[in-house]
């Protein structure tokens, strides 16, 4: 199941991502509750949530041409040391009990490094393990960010109630550590160097052009869109549920929220086992999320759901991991990084279009009804991904013949 892990520079990166991603969501939940806690607004909480990922809609294929140019390494660990000086000064922030105004000028400077340290992760995460293993270690990047996500929100819990808010901060500081640790650790000899892009073919139009020319590429990110928009946006919904036609308050959704990380674990676990993970794989996973997420709107009894939620959020982990893994497997190593912060680009706008949409349809609709809405159009896009992905292929191969030579 855990192919990668049989390579030592994928141990040690999976060592030092579960570290920092668990650092990473000690600090997500500390800031939302010390936003909320000053202002008492979650409109100002979204606001902290959205100048975070908007340098990713603005630079984002700015960075994806750096990362193509550049060593990945030194991207992230430029990025790895701003993170943890921001996470001390958030941390100095909190315990003087500055106004929430200074903390989002630092919300857009990490949003600022994290859209050029995106694409160079995607990058380096490619050259510690083979091509045939790639595969499975995006696979069990997504089980590990899952599991860093509970381990994270629940320590942060504890933390905030018993060391204060400022402590979580510190930690997450000192979880980028792990990451800069486990890069010096790794064997270069062992490592598959991806192909850098030459003059004529960096930039972003150059990066646009072959976009345009990968069909497979521009499916599976329009689809993305959809997606990410109008069917991961749970957070919404779920309050909006537990509140509403389920009538199970802020137990229920804590008990929804549980059951939906204990389906993000299952997700990531079953996308490790596989072999291939194709474009029918993601589309037959969108189509049957599609239609489950529809027919849990219609549902009025907590468990019911629930019991719609889990394969759900399993299934939005293989559609993620499956995405991730097709677009860098499908396109050319110089233009990965562009690729992968189009990806990026795609996914910071979809949150920031979709959950005020979803909101709308809650307040305007219902919660169900919003769901059955959501469904609907995400099985329809599904199935137009499906058409198009037969109808028109790719005009040109993955690897053009002078990368083929150049990575020989």
């Amino acid at each position: 199941m855990f192919r990668a892990l049989a390579h030592h520079n994928y141990r040690l990166w999976a060592g030092a991502d579960l570290v920092s991603v668990t650092g990473t969501w000690m600090q997500v939940l500390g800031l939302n509750w010390v936003v909320l806690a000053q202002t008492g607004s979650a409109t100002a909480v979204g606001l902290s949530v959205m100048t975070t990922a908007l340098p990713a809609i603005v630079l984002g294929p700015w960075a994806g041409a750096v990362a193509d140019r550049i060593d990945p390494r030194r991207v992230i660990v430029a990025g790895h040391v701003g993170h943890a000086a921001l996470a001390l000064i958030l941390a100095l922030v909190v315990a003087t009990d500055a106004p929430v105004a200074v903390i989002y000028p630092l919300t857009v400077l990490s949003g600022l490094i994290s859209v050029f340290e995106g694409p160079a992760l995607g990058r380096f995460g490619a050259m510690v393990v083979p091509r045939e293993h790639l595969g499975n270690a995006l696979a069990l990047g997504s089980l590990i960010n899952s599991t860093g996500r509970v381990l994270g929100m629940s320590a942060a819990g504890l933390l905030a109630a018993t060391a204060g808010e400022p402590t979580l901060f510190l930690i997450n500081a000192v979880s980028f550590g792990a990451v800069l640790l486990a890069i010096a650790l790794m064997r270069p000899v062992e490592l598959h160097p991806l192909t850098t892009s030459t003059p004529d073919r960096a930039g972003i139009r150059a990066g646009l052009r072959y976009l345009s020319r990968r069909r497979t590429l521009l499916t599976l990110l329009a689809l993305g869109f959809v997606l990410s928009g109008l069917g991961r946006n749970y957070q919404v919904t779920m309050a909006a549920m537990a509140d509403g036609p389920l009538g199970s308050g802020a137990t229920g959704y804590g008990v929804l929220s549980a059951v939906f990380a204990v389906g993000t674990v299952l997700g990531g676990l079953i996308a490790a086992r596989l072999r291939e993970l194709t474009l029918p794989l993601l589309f037959g996973a969108a189509a049957i999320t599609s239609c489950l997420q529809a027919l849990s709107g219609l549902s009025s009894s907590l468990i019911v759901f629930a019991a719609m939620i889990l394969p759900i959020a399993a299934g939005a982990v293989l559609i993620d991991t499956v995405s991730s893994t097709r677009l860098q497997l499908d396109s050319a190593g110089d233009m990965r990084g562009r690729v992968l912060a189009a990806q990026n680009v795609v996914a910071a706008a979809a949150g920031a279009v979709g959950a005020p949409l979803l909101g709308w349809l809650c307040e305007h609709l219902s919660p169900g009804m919003a769901l059955v809405v959501g469904g609907s159009v995400t099985l329809a896009a599904t199935l137009l991904a499906i058409s198009a992905s037969r109808r028109a292929p790719d005009t040109i191969p993955v690897d053009e013949p002078a990368l083929a030579t150049a990575r020989a």
